[in-house]
């Protein structure tokens, strides 16, 4: 790890918040499919018993 010097603090707690994002981007994306994906299957199911 490099030395960051007096702005340590304030480097490391960018890094954080900037996984932290990325992080909750990638939950939100998993759970936006998953509801997405159970839509369009019961979409399906429903277009499957009216033909």
């Amino acid at each position: 790890m490099p030395d960051l010097g007096r702005y340590a603090l304030e480097v490391s707690l960018a890094y954080l918040v900037s996984l932290g994002m990325i992080g909750a981007l990638v939950l939100w994306y998993w759970a936006r499919g998953r509801t997405v994906r159970r839509q369009l299957d019961e979409i399906e199911t429903r277009r499957g018993k009216n033909e």
